[in-house]
């Protein structure tokens, strides 16, 4: 199967719930039941990657719980606790021009519109109300700065994203 970095990660199987080894899942996605929007899974079980298919979901409270085929067993269904949940690539779905995946943003230079390079986005943190852009500046940085944040709002500060260059232009001051 591929390797961890090819996947794309949308959460993890939790504890067994009931006897019939149904499981608890933990969602990354937006929404808690969007982990169900995709199929096959891919679980890491006993150091191999294989693929699952859920055959039924429901909500339990504010959690969601599955039935995974061919797991019908409590004792089968403990096993994989703590498998992470993944999905390849091009299962993701298809974006807006104006949408990013967190995941692509990631590794990006980030260069403000005075041609300064303010360093690379390392991280993508969610406020609420919008996403922030954590950027680990570079070395030699001119400010002193170790790291800038720069809050992901198109338009107004984020002015352009390239993907295939893997760039950012930001309306940002380098020493801010």
């Amino acid at each position: 199967m591929s390797s961890n970095q090819e996947l794309v990660v949308l959460g993890k199987l939790g504890s067994s719930h009931g006897i019939k080894g149904w499981l608890k899942i933990t969602s990354y996605t937006d929404s808690v039941e969007g982990i169900f929007d995709y199929s096959p899974w891919l679980i890491k079980e006993q150091g191999v990657w294989r693929e699952v298919k859920v055959a039924q979901w429901r909500f339990q409270g504010k959690a969601v719980v599955a039935e995974l085929e061919g797991v019908a067993t409590r004792e089968h269904a403990q096993m994989l606790t703590n498998c992470e949940i993944a999905i390849m690539p091009e299962q993701m779905k298809d974006l807006d021009d104006s949408e990013f995946y967190h995941r692509d943003l990631i590794g990006c230079e980030v260069t403000n519109i005075n041609g300064y390079n303010m360093g690379i986005v390392d991280q993508i943190v969610e406020t609420g109300s919008n996403d922030v852009l954590l950027i680990k500046a570079n070395a030699k940085d001119a400010f002193g700065k170790a790291e800038r944040m720069i809050p992901f709002v198109p338009e107004q500060f984020i002015k352009q994203v390239d993907l295939q260059g893997k760039q950012i232009l930001v309306d940002w001051d380098p020493d801010f």
